[in-house]
């Protein structure tokens, strides 16, 4: 089977998903995992797909006439890990481990936090899991909070206190409250 990571995009209406989900399904391709989303009245994603390996070209030229209802950018993956979060990934029988760490980030929104979060990320080595956020009005102060979960991992090696110390650090700068999970 190959895999295909689909980065996805139109303008928001009904019955996007299933069309993808439809055109993938009809070439034999399994929808294995998926982050979608409305984002200002864009509809946005990225979707792993596995599809049969001699079906990959039907596949891509299925999801090209998709152009005006959804922008659909295929990427070649690689096949996913058979166990995913903080025990590491599979190669092959043989496990590899790795240094991994979560944390949520709450505060003020302003520019440049999602920059700053992830600088000090690359500083110490970790690479980005995943990366969730949205802003929301504060409730009972007003203005705008910036809220983010984030899951980042490491080779083995890696040192998450000196990450985290960071972390709490720039949290402290930036006046956010930093949650590990």
């Amino acid at each position: 089977m190959a895999h295909l990571v689909l980065t996805v995009v139109g303008d928001d209406r009904a019955g996007l998903v299933e069309t993808l989900a439809d055109t993938v399904a009809e070439h034999g391709g399994n929808w294995e995992r998926s982050e979608l989303a409305e984002l200002a009245g864009a509809f946005a994603g990225i979707v792993l797909v596995s599809v049969p390996a001699d079906r990959v070209d039907a596949l891509l030229a299925a999801l090209g006439g998709l152009e005006g209802l959804l922008r659909v950018v295929p990427h070649q993956g690689t096949a996913p890990s058979a166990t995913t979060g903080a025990t590491g990934s599979t190669a092959g029988a043989e496990a590899v481990q790795s240094a991994s760490m979560t944390f949520t980030v709450l505060g003020n929104d302003r520019p440049g936090i999602v920059r700053d979060i992830t600088a000090a990320l690359n500083r110490h080595g970790l690479s980005v899991d995943r990366f969730t956020s949205r802003t929301l009005q504060a409730p009972m102060a007003g203005g705008v909070l910036f809220e983010a979960t984030v899951e980042a991992h490491g080779p083995s090696d890696v040192d998450v206190h000196a990450a985290t110390a960071a972390l709490e650090l720039l949290a402290g700068e930036i006046q956010v409250d930093l949650t590990l999970g």
